[in-house]
């Protein structure tokens, strides 16, 4: 009986030995490879460089310019002690005919001031909502093409340039933004000064059913004062499709405080397939943020995308 013990001892011994993440450098830079990634000899150098240049994020919410769908919004705006203060519950449906899109408004039910008289927003959030999901009128000519098309605030001023740097933060979280003060460089997750930040992990992992990379980016432990001052991202952690590389799921959550403006921000996003596209199913936000000629917005809103039609 001892012998068996000490086999099944060193057997565990072996077994946890081999199971140990990898650590490799590229360019200078360090990522961590799970044991199954390693002992399966994926080309992760290529892995890496892909999912640094992932488009198909941005590419699967271009997508809904292209379908028809339902949507049930679920907007609420909160006050300091976390009480809903306004708030929107709807149901709308998007309309794709002939090259254009409209939008029908089923069902509606909105409380406090979330709109003012001319039922325009009262707030920057569910501004930023209904650029991502709501059609006004008709809009004809688009396409879901993402090569070529940047995200930019050039020639943006104002409300509009805020709005164009938080979709970019959105589409395109850990990369650099500029016009924002103190923080766009610090957006950056992959040049040289983030890997001294951040870890950055390979891994694989079952979701939904099926196995997919999982690639996460967290800030490393023990870095004292440099957290509060260097560290924009707490967390990113996405999961791609094993055969064609694109995102299935996204979870991250920011944060930071300057002298006039701070945020603290958490998005899940998952997808779903519509025939060979890739579309947003659902989209849950948390955030609190206040920029200086803004009043401070708390908010939750969840988006839940259904009956798809191409």
């Amino acid at each position: 009986m001892m012998k068996f013990l000490a086999c099944l001892f060193a057997l565990s011994f072996v077994s946890n030995a081999f199971a140990q993440d990898t650590t490799v450098v590229i360019d200078e830079k360090r990522f961590t490879l799970a044991e199954v990634v390693v002992r399966n000899n994926f080309d992760y150098k290529h892995l890496l460089e892909q999912i640094k240049e992932d488009t198909s994020f941005y590419k699967a919410f271009r997508n809904l310019r292209v379908l028809g769908f339902s949507s049930f919004n679920d907007i609420k705006m909160l006050d300091k002690k976390g009480a809903v203060k306004a708030s929107l519950y709807s149901k709308t449906r998007q309309n794709r005919l002939n090259g254009c899109r409209t939008m029908d408004v089923l069902e509606e039910q909105v409380t406090g001031n979330f709109y003012d008289a001319n039922k325009k927003y009262n707030y920057t959030t569910p501004e930023l909502y209904a650029s991502l999901f709501f059609t006004k009128g008709t809009i004809c000519g688009e396409n879901n093409i993402v090569k070529g098309r940047n995200l930019t605030i050039s020639n943006k001023s104002g409300i509009d340039k805020h709005k164009e740097q938080l979709k970019i933060l959105f589409f395109n979280p850990g990369k650099k933004i500029s016009g924002i003060p103190f923080i766009g460089d610090k957006l950056d997750l992959y040049d040289e000064s983030a890997h001294k930040l951040y870890d950055y992990k390979l891994d694989i992992q079952e979701y939904k059913g099926a196995l997919c990379y999982v690639f996460s980016i967290t800030p490393k432990e023990n870095l004292g004062f440099l957290k509060n001052d260097k560290i924009v991202v707490d967390q990113m952690i996405t999961w791609f499709d094993m055969k064609s590389m694109e995102v299935l799921a996204r979870d991250y959550s920011l944060s930071y405080k300057a002298g006039f403006y701070d945020f603290d921000v958490t998005m899940n996003v998952e997808m779903t397939r519509v025939g060979n596209l890739i579309v947003p199913k659902t989209l849950r936000y948390r955030g609190n943020w206040d920029v200086i000629v803004k009043k401070r917005e708390r908010a939750i809103f969840t988006a839940t995308l259904f009956d798809f039609r191409q």
